[in-house]
């Protein structure tokens, strides 16, 4: 039985490490391409999970899950447009503090129109359940959590090691000078990076909002940890951040069975751990600023 209850927090971790994973991968892919780190990224992350709640009573939860992250990946689209792109060649603190501005504005925003209060959100009727495997039982909507969160980072490494953006993509992070010396402008890459880092964020806060709950803070909550996972994992490193989100995942859901109150805190000293022996991170590699 005790073996039953370690693989539940096994499981419980792995799925917290799924969500920091779609979170932390657009963080890094960002920061990678563009120089930026943005402290916005949780607020997309909260818009998603808001307009679940919005769109579910008129399409329904799956159409919920398709609409949100579109909206908010256009959303990002405007905002690296019309915003981020001025900065690409700034001061990185100026970047940082818009993005800390756009953090503050959109909790605000969304206290406005939802009010402060936690806004109610259940798991959907046909996707409740349970499974089970002898003596071991798991929500069936967890498990299917895990599955999307598998496919999206699969099909997040196809695009970037299968595809020609993927190449332009990884030769921008690498070598930026060399690609605009061949004449390639990384503006529009970048466009697309933001626009599928924020709709990552969107859906890893539609997919989470039954389980987690859905408040104005969620996405700054989250966003912390999201940091973590990316200097962990190490920057510029895809798989640095995959299994550095898993590793953090499983640690927490391990400390909250073992010793409760140091969940939060086994997440920090892991990094401390890693930071002391690998400074770049598990898989960090050297990078360059686009220009």
């Amino acid at each position: 039985m005790e073996l039953v209850f370690v693989l539940e927090q096994v499981l419980n971790g792995l799925l917290i490490g799924a969500y920091y994973l779609l979170i932390a991968l657009g963080l890094s892919l960002i920061f990678s391409l563009g120089g930026i780190v943005n402290l916005a990224h949780g607020a997309f992350y909260a818009i998603g999970a808001y307009l679940a709640v919005a769109l579910t009573p008129t399409i329904g939860f799956g159409g919920a899950l398709v609409v949100s992250p579109v909206a908010v990946a256009l959303l990002g689209l405007l905002v690296e447009r019309f915003m981020l792109r001025r900065f690409y060649r700034g001061d990185p603190i100026l970047s940082l503090l818009l993005t800390f501005g756009l953090a503050m504005v959109a909790e605000q925003a969304l206290r406005m129109v939802f009010g402060a209060a936690p806004l109610p959100f259940s798991i959907p009727l046909w996707l409740r359940g349970q499974v089970f495997i002898g003596d071991f039982i798991y929500s069936k909507y967890r498990l299917i959590i895990l599955g999307v969160a598998v496919l999206c980072v699969a099909g997040l490494w196809l695009l970037l090691t299968r595809t020609p953006f993927g190449r332009v993509v990884r030769a921008g992070v690498q070598n930026p000078d060399m690609v605009a010396a061949l004449g390639i402008s990384l503006k529009p890459y970048m466009t697309a990076v933001v626009m599928i880092a924020v709709g990552l964020a969107a859906l890893a806060g539609t997919m989470m909002a039954p389980v987690t709950g859905v408040t104005p803070t969620m996405g700054a909550e989250i966003l912390t940890f999201a940091f973590v996972v990316v200097v962990i994992g190490g920057l510029g490193s895809f798989w640095g951040v995959v299994v550095a989100a898993l590793i953090v995942g499983v640690v927490r859901g391990l400390a909250a069975y073992y010793f409760p109150p140091a969940t939060e805190a086994s997440v920090y000293l892991l990094m401390v751990l890693v930071l002391l022996l690998r400074p770049r991170g598990l898989l960090g590699e050297r990078i360059q600023r686009f220009e």
